[in-house]
């Protein structure tokens, strides 16, 4: 990953961002996949690193833009997928006076105006392997790409993968892919989803806050699996994805974190030290050594995860409107009540009496919660009253009577924990009006 472009804010806030569904791009309302996505075996994702590493050592320790190493690092990731049946092409551009090269990777089949990629920077540093930066989603960008193939998977829309070169030195590669696009072919691209550095050794679980679908798809897969994340922030548009965004594709992904200290509130919540997310950022013993087992499986099986489902889409969304907030809101322990909230506009009168009311909490005792639904005039519909008995977690759509309220304005999914040692969060809320 590369640091070189000026940083967002990295600031959180619990206040609720509005997130309006039928999106640009990857569709808001997409069909479920006929398949579920396959566990992706983090063997063979661990042997693709270790044949990362093998190419390092043999060409210098690294697999640098313009080295040896990087030019047998593409040679190595296009055999697997010539040999999987992918159509693959390799494009080259000139950066600091070296010869750079792209790998892109298109799966038969698929609606050709419909293009879902996946993607992660192929070139380290000059100064090491870059197992964790960026052979990790590398690796994990080709085994999802080559269960594709195993699973002889054919999805509604188009599949492409790519690998980039130059990141290290300002995003070069995808740079170069995105504006030697057409107009017309950006355009077919529903989304792009980018994998970079997924296995740090003390890791997190960060996921990016562009396209609120994509968001959501990483966010609910993490929440099944009971890993609460955060949104990404130290890498905010320093790697691949922001070369798509640029261009109006939408854009989303995964993180695992760098060289920015582990916070004693992320130490409680995903484990490890108060310490570098990995200490070997950017640097010599950023070798196979340097991967968390348990973050890289994960974060493998949500590309997967993603790709299957993101890629299903339908060209004809639903009807009715969606306004959904999909940013994390912390339910404190025993104590005052939190909101999540969306700004409803653009609906004439008043809500219906079927209005849909999509609540994801993830939190260790659904029994404690008490959830409320609070219209814009401050009336009070309770949807969840501490029952469950002791499931975990709370995803529920409920219908609400709501017909005597204004549906224009701020509805807030007010929760509440009332009993000790809990913790939990908002996930998502979702307002649907048929």
């Amino acid at each position: 990953m590369k640091f070189s472009v000026p940083r967002r804010a990295a600031a959180l806030s619990a206040v609720a961002a509005l997130a309006l569904a039928g999106f640009t791009g990857a569709s808001a309302n997409a069909a479920p996949s006929a398949v579920a996505a396959p566990d992706i075996p983090l063997a063979n994702v661990k042997q693709h690193l270790t044949d990362l590493q093998s190419i390092a050592s043999a060409n210098g320790g690294n697999r640098a833009h313009g080295r040896t190493g990087y030019k047998a690092s593409i040679d190595f990731v296009k055999a697997k997928l010539d040999a999987a049946g992918y159509t693959t092409t390799v494009q080259q551009f000139t950066s600091s006076g070296a010869t750079g090269y792209n790998l892109i990777a298109d799966w038969p089949g698929g609606d050709p105006n419909q293009v879902l990629m996946a993607g992660a920077h192929l070139d380290s540093v000059t100064s090491g392997a870059g197992i964790n930066d960026n052979g990790s989603g590398s690796a994990a960008v080709l085994e999802t790409a080559l269960a594709v193939s195993r699973a002889g998977f054919q999805p509604t829309k188009h599949l492409r993968f790519g690998w980039w070169g130059a990141e290290e030195l300002g995003l070069v590669g995808s740079k170069y892919y995105v504006n030697n696009l057409p107009t017309a072919e950006r355009s077919k691209v529903t989304g792009y989803l980018n994998f970079d550095m997924i296995g740090s050794p003390n890791p997190g679980y960060f996921v990016y806050d562009d396209d609120p679908t994509i968001e959501q798809t990483f966010k609910d897969y993490f929440a099944g699996l009971g890993v609460p994340t955060e949104i990404e922030t130290e890498g905010d548009g320093r790697s691949d994805h922001a070369s798509f965004k640029n261009v109006g594709i939408p854009v989303g992904g995964l993180f695992t974190g760098a060289s920015r200290v582990k916070s004693s509130a992320q130490v409680q919540k995903w484990g490890g030290t108060a310490t570098a997310f990995d200490r070997c950022y950017h640097s010599s013993c950023d070798s196979t050594s340097n991967i968390n087992d348990t973050a890289l499986d994960r974060n493998s099986d949500a590309v997967a995860h993603a790709i299957w489902t993101l890629s299903a889409g339908t060209t004809t969304p639903p009807p009715g409107k969606v306004f959904e907030n999909t940013a994390d809101v912390s339910i404190p322990d025993n104590g005052a009540a939190v909101t999540s909230t969306v700004d409803v506009t653009g609906i004439t009168g008043n809500a219906p009496s079927t209005l849909k009311v999509d609540v994801n909490i993830v939190h260790t005792y659904r029994g404690d919660l008490v959830v409320d639904l609070v219209a814009p005039d401050g009336s009070v519909y309770n949807v969840h009253n501490r029952s469950g008995g002791s499931a975990d977690n709370l995803v529920q759509t409920y219908t609400v009577n709501a017909s005597s309220e204004v549906a224009n304005g701020a509805w807030k999914l007010r929760v509440q924990d009332r009993a000790a040692q809990d913790t939990g969060y908002i996930n998502s809320f979702k307002l649907t009006f048929p």
